[in-house]
């Protein structure tokens, strides 16, 4: 099914806002009804929730950085990840369905944390997960799952499309 660039385009931006929106929404939940480091457990202290203002990346990684260094890393980058994200996504029209959820769930992610950075100075994470044994997560949020989620999709995605191109040449070659 083909649809035109332009409802393409808000498809797309309606999809990310939506992504950003639940991320903002669960934060500020989080912001103005737990106390930083106030632990809520759920399903015996296997799920659990827990305000952390994360200055840094990924499971805090670059908050002890200063410095221009800091700034070009963890906004700078981001920045220019996104805005070429959504150029590429934008602009390329030729992208599986299930490739362009997973650059827009990436993407929304991205925004959601870079937003928090910008206005809160840090990213409040609240979710933790501790499976079995010594096997947990690290302390994460909604744009966080979502940016996993996308990379999944796109893993899926691709070894999908990768096992129907050696269908295809397996059969071409009987």
């Amino acid at each position: 099914m083909k649809v035109n660039k332009f409802l393409r385009a808000i498809i797309i931006l309606f999809i990310l806002a939506l992504n950003i929106g639940c991320d903002q929404i669960s934060k500020t939940i989080v912001r103005n009804n737990m106390h930083d480091n106030q632990v809520i457990g759920f399903i015996y202290n296997h799920v659990t929730l827990e305000k952390v203002e994360n200055t840094g990346a990924f499971l805090s990684l670059g908050d002890s950085l200063g410095g221009p260094i800091r700034y070009i890393l963890l906004m700078i980058l981001p920045l220019v990840a996104v805005c070429f994200g959504l150029g590429y996504i934008l602009y390329k029209t030729n992208i599986t369905r299930y490739k362009l959820l997973g650059i827009i769930f990436i993407i929304g992610g991205g925004v959601g944390n870079l937003y928090d950075r910008i206005v809160h100075g840090s990213v409040t994470d609240f979710m933790h997960i501790s499976f079995f044994g010594n096997l947990q997560t690290g302390v994460f949020n909604v744009a966080d799952m979502s940016i996993m989620a996308g990379m999944f999709i796109i893993i899926v995605d691709s070894y999908v499309k990768r096992k129907q191109e050696t269908s295809v040449d397996k059969a071409a070659e009987n």
